[in-house]
């Protein structure tokens, strides 16, 4: 079978395109893929170094108010659609599975009005814009929230499979996972995270925490500060007089292992993109979300609430964020263990640890026919 997958502009719908693709090759070794992407995107450098074939096309996103950019990105979006054309006449594929942002549109709509069988995977609860107006187009949508399910007209075509998350998320012991990162396994331990890059104004609050936390030497904690935060925060610890080179605390620029960090986390905090919730549903873990207020659409805040309205998560806003408020909610939380295990049961019952599985079964099945 030969497949296109699509996606690009952000990591949220590159990494699911890159996971289907190798669940794919994995499940029939014969697949030819070819990503297809855009030429100056992010995914121009990861496909290749995944080991993909790519073909890139002209794309920009539109910009939110009419100007003289806005005819700038249709004349891109033509010589997208023409580009698109001569790549799927050249490829010929059996099937074409997009994953969002603005590559997706001239790809997924240029194939489905060939009559290529096409797929769509949506990984928020709040679908975006592309992907709302191609699922009138696609055979079936596949999505990670059944909040999203509301937001496509289509009903029928909807179906709810999960985000792919790596394959050792949850299948790590909490006393493996401890002894991975030299931490006490029978300790409560927190695991703060802002994204590769870091987020500020979580790390900021996390300043007012580790002061509270001086004090509290039964709590553990494991705090990546992201890359581009980092040295900023170490001099802000510094500057507040904190000592932080303690034994059951790491702070880190960026976390290797999140397998294991999350076999031995109780309570996670940090923003709520859909890798990671899809990361935290699967490993069973409560979460303090506190959603990217700048995500395209506000969708971050939506993947929170999801959680929040099942039990599994609190969810504090950006804008009210703060050392005082962050450090409330968590010594709530962690002083009720009962309620803890609770919405990590709930966050347990969202994860969808076979969804690769399920997505590549829809992938052959509708290539197949």
């Amino acid at each position: 079978m030969r497949v296109i997958v699509t996606g690009g502009g952000t990591g949220g719908h590159i990494y699911p395109a890159l996971a289907i693709a190798k669940g794919l090759q994995s499940a029939e070794p014969q697949t030819e893929i070819l990503y297809v992407g855009t030429d100056t995107g992010m995914e121009a450098k990861l496909v290749p170094e995944a080991g993909l074939d790519f073909a890139g096309v002209p794309g920009q996103g539109l910009p939110r108010k009419i100007s003289v950019e806005t005819f700038k990105v249709g004349a891109k979006s033509v010589k997208a659609l023409w580009k698109t054309k001569q790549i799927l006449k050249k490829f010929k594929p059996d099937l074409v599975v997009g994953t969002g942002g603005y590559v997706s549109g001239p790809v997924v709509l240029t194939a489905a009005f060939f009559g290529i069988p096409t797929l769509l995977h949506e990984q928020n609860a709040l679908p975006g814009v592309t992907n709302k107006i191609l699922a009138r187009f696609v055979r079936k949508v596949m999505v990670t929230f059944p909040d999203s399910i509301a937001h496509f007209g289509a009903r029928k075509k909807i179906i709810l499979t999960g985000l792919p998350v790596r394959a050792e998320i949850g299948q790590v012991s909490r006393q493996a996972g401890a002894q991975r990162l030299n931490l006490n396994p029978r300790q409560m331990t927190l695991l703060v995270t802002g994204g590769s890059r870091g987020a500020r104004s979580i790390n900021q609050a996390m300043l007012k925490v580790l002061k509270e936390l001086s004090s509290h030497p039964e709590i553990q904690v494991i705090w990546a500060t992201g890359k581009a935060t980092h040295q900023e925060t170490l001099k802000g610890l510094q500057q507040a007089g904190i000592q932080w080179k303690r034994g059951n605390w790491k702070i880190l620029e960026y976390l290797n292992d999140m397998p294991a960090a999350l076999a031995c986390t109780d309570l996670w905090i940090g923003r709520a993109g859909a890798a990671s919730l899809a990361e935290l549903m699967v490993a069973g873990k409560p979460a303090i979300l506190i959603p990217y207020p700048y995500a395209a659409e506000n969708h971050q805040e939506y993947n929170a609430r999801a959680l929040e309205q099942a039990g599994a998560a609190r969810v504090i806003l950006d804008k009210d964020l703060n050392g005082e408020t962050l450090w409330r909610t968590i010594q709530e939380l962690t002083g009720q263990k009962t309620r803890l295990q609770e919405m990590s049961a709930k966050a347990k019952g969202l994860g969808e640890p076979e969804a690769l599985s399920k997505i590549v079964n829809i992938c052959l099945e509708t290539g197949w026919k």
